[in-house]
């Protein structure tokens, strides 16, 4: 394709070519550079619709980037690809704090639209690790989970309206600002987690809520899984629809992350099989506090829960939020091979335990991993060890297989990218699979969005 084309659309500034380009990294995760054809940085979606039509045009294909925070490959454009950055397209545009929303441009950063809903007393709810590099566009792209699923739902669940382009350069202005709107086929659903591979999602129309004027948080420890659910039901029932997470650790991730020369400190003892981080928010914060110490002695009482520790202060939530979120530890094992499945939580138990009897004995020299998201069916796992190609493949193996008689999914939150599509047939049955190929065909009838992407090129 004749970069000049795209020069003449975005401007000297919004083309980077050559060594440039290589100057910058493929993800978080790679630093090694990047190896795109160019990346094009338009500055409005008029331009990211002139920019794709022209590629239509030429058969180019195009990888969308944000923050380059994923973990499936889903955003590393490769020899021959041309990436598109929406970093310049990074304004916040309007809060309108009746209707509770905020219309943003998609290259927001996360945090950022985060702290302009604090500043108007309103929440974003939707919160992982990533949140100060992560653009608010690829969140929605990716319908991205994190912390607060169990309370708030996925992205979507966040995403009233959204203005995106099609492989052709056509606009789908949907930027719809009402909760009730049942006005036929619901479009933008189409693109959110549709991983960039039906169209470009340019600007947003978010959902906000009102901000919590509490927050309760204790990490727990139980002595079978069988209590972690009843514990899970316990307090959800018992808190009134309060309960905002729900995080569980197993034995070795927790002993990993509360040991030197890991940073955090143990707020419960290391011998027991389950810790739980559970959290809840409300309005009143000292007769939210007495119920939930209240709820949780019951939960102690009834024998569900073996040890715990309240959080009495802002420092003392951090640091159990900190033990959760810390996955850098895995790094010092070497290249860690990390997943994120879902599957029933009436499963989870056997699922885990084969899992990791395969591993053990098939890849004995990974260390192994269990955490997650367990209120709302969310389990990772990670095997750490050195970096080996054959291992990786045999450790999907592992994690995987297991999951197709439980019904699971091999993406909760992350995605399918390269690295799972491969691994989608078993989550999404043949007649799903045709569909999408239907509806990729007649959005992108050249394939030049994100090829090999979520689906086959």
């Amino acid at each position: 394709m004749d970069l000049q084309t795209l020069a003449a659309i975005v401007g000297p500034e919004g083309l980077i070519t050559g060594a440039d380009v290589r100057k910058r990294i493929v993800s978080w995760v790679d630093p090694s550079p990047c190896l795109a054809l160019a990346i094009v940085r338009p500055a409005s979606t008029e331009q990211v619709s002139k920019v794709l039509a022209a590629c239509h045009a030429a058969g180019q294909p195009v990888v969308p980037m944000g923050g380059l925070t994923g973990l499936v490959r889903g955003c590393t454009a490769g020899p021959g690809e041309i990436g598109l950055s929406l970093e310049r397209m990074h304004r916040i545009e309007s809060v309108d704090t009746v209707n509770r929303t905020m219309t943003v441009e998609a290259g927001v950063p996360l945090q950022k639209v985060q702290e302009e809903a604090e500043k108007h007393g309103l929440l974003y709810p939707v919160d992982f690790g990533a949140r100060g590099s992560a653009h608010v566009g690829g969140s929605v792209a990716t319908n991205a989970g994190g912390n607060s699923v169990i309370r708030y739902g996925m992205t979507r669940d966040s995403v009233l309206g959204l203005e995106a382009v099609l492989a052709d350069g056509t606009v789908i202005p949907a930027m719809n600002r009402m909760i009730k709107n049942n006005a036929a086929y619901d479009l933008k659903q189409l693109f959110i987690g549709s991983e960039g591979t039906l169209g470009i999602v340019t600007r947003l129309v978010l959902r906000l809520r009102e901000m919590p004027r509490s927050t309760q948080t204790a990490l727990v420890a139980c002595a079978r899984f069988q209590d972690v659910t009843a514990l899970l039901k316990h307090m959800d029932a018992a808190l009134g629809g309060t309960l905002s997470a729900f995080e569980v650790m197993w034995s070795e991730f927790y002993r990993t992350v509360t040991t030197p020369p890991a940073k955090g400190s143990a707020p419960v003892g290391q011998e027991h099989p389950y810790y739980v981080l559970i959290e809840a928010t409300g309005a009143d914060a000292e007769r939210d506090q007495a119920r939930f110490e209240e709820v949780l002695g019951e939960a102690i009482e009834s024998g569900l829960v073996a040890d715990a520790a309240i959080a009495s202060s802002v420092a003392q939530r951090d640091a159990m939020w900190e033990l959760r979120d810390n996955v850098e530890v895995f790094f010092r094992f070497g290249m860690p091979v990390a997943f994120d499945v879902s599957l029933p939580i009436t499963e989870m138990e056997r699922y885990v335990d084969e899992v990791l009897e395969r591993l053990a004995k098939e890849w004995p020299a990974y260390q192994r991993y269990v955490f997650g998201h367990l209120g709302d069916g969310n389990l990772h796992i990670v095997a750490a060890g050195p970096p080996d190609r054959a291992a990786k493949a045999g450790i999907e193996r592992c994690v995987y297989e297991p999951l197709a008689a439980r019904s699971g999914s091999v993406s909760a939150e992350h995605g399918i990218g390269l690295e799972k599509q491969p691994w989608l047939p078993l989550s999404r049955s043949p007649a799903e699979l045709e569909l999408m190929k239907r509806l990729k065909a007649a959005l992108d009838p050249h394939g030049i969005l994100n090829p090999g992407r979520v689906l086959p090129a």
